[in-house]
């Protein structure tokens, strides 16, 4: 096993007995006390973010890790199925695991997945989409005095704030981080 002093940014490492992603590590020789690497560490069950001291001679578990570049296809009940487009293998991903990205999701959509030991951790989507407006009302004609917003649904079920001129029909931008309007696409 490796030791702490190999630790790299990009590792998933088991820390309590659950996957890590090391986002930063730096490497400390305080004065004459021993050696030690600070690492900035995710859990990729949680979410959460911590920072943690290895003392330099520690061993650490890493695990074998695999993103792939996957396509969505199509939702039945709590299971997302997503389709390899190299080996034309079918995955399915539960509906906990896909979180808030299933408002992103569109037939054909990409997504980058992780998998840690050949078991997919966590879903990427890109940092925008292009979805069709289902549902929208009508702007009043001469309300453009400041940015007024109106609530649009999307072909995905999400609700999301848009200027007036956007009309039913219409494919716009969203950002999949916060669910902004970024524009029409």
């Amino acid at each position: 096993m490796p030791s702490a002093n190999d630790l790299r940014k990009g590792q998933v490492i088991k820390f309590n007995n659950e996957p890590h992603l090391v986002m930063e590590t730096q490497h400390r020789t305080p004065g004459n006390l021993r050696a030690f690497v600070q690492a900035k560490m995710r859990n990729l069950k949680s979410g959460r973010s911590m920072e943690q001291r290895f003392n330099s001679t520690e061993t650490i578990e890493v695990f074998s890790t695999d993103k792939r570049s996957l396509e969505f296809s199509y939702v039945d009940r709590d299971t997302y199925a997503f389709i390899d487009p190299t080996t034309f293998e079918t995955i399915e991903l539960s509906e906990t695991l896909i979180g808030d990205a299933k408002h992103y999701l569109v037939a054909n959509g990409r997504a980058d997945v992780l998998f840690v030991d050949d078991k997919p951790i966590t879903v990427e989507l890109p940092t925008s989409v292009a979805l069709k407006v289902i549902e929208s009302a009508e702007g009043l004609r001469g309300d453009t005095a400041s940015n007024v917003q109106k609530p649009a649904k999307l072909e995905t079920g999400v609700t999301v704030q848009v200027p007036l001129f956007i009309k039913e029909g219409e494919i716009i931008k969203v950002s999949t981080a916060d669910g902004t309007y970024l524009g029409r696409a």
